[in-house]
């Protein structure tokens, strides 16, 4: 059974407390390092601070993670039973608004404090 436990995590600068069970601890800060990779990467080359550098990055993210891997000059129709027709866009979808959800639910948590 998962135990929800909290678990303070910073990016860029900024302190966010979210739920996360014991057993996806190490999961969730690795996730934390990339975003905050990625969001740093961003800002840099954008100058974009605050809501808008977030939308961003997660618009960057998805793209990479929804983007084909092959150069496009080597693309092709994907093959029958391919694992592109594996990709389940509606689970996705579902589970990316649950992120944004308890995305939301921390940031609610952190505008308390201020």
């Amino acid at each position: 059974m998962n135990t929800p436990s909290s678990l303070d995590i910073t990016l860029l600068g900024r302190e966010y407390r979210v739920a996360c069970p014991p057993e996806e601890r190490d999961s969730l800060l690795a996730a934390v390092d990339y975003v905050g990779v990625k969001m740093a990467d961003i800002a840099a080359k954008t100058k974009s601070t605050g809501e808008r550098l977030a939308v961003m990055t997660a618009l960057n993210l998805a793209h990479d993670l929804l983007a084909p891997k092959t150069p496009p000059e080597a693309a092709s129709p994907p093959a029958a039973n391919s694992s592109f027709d594996d990709f389940d866009r509606q689970e996705f979808a579902r589970r990316i608004e649950l992120i944004e959800a308890r995305l939301d639910a921390a940031m609610a948590e952190q505008d308390k404090l201020f």
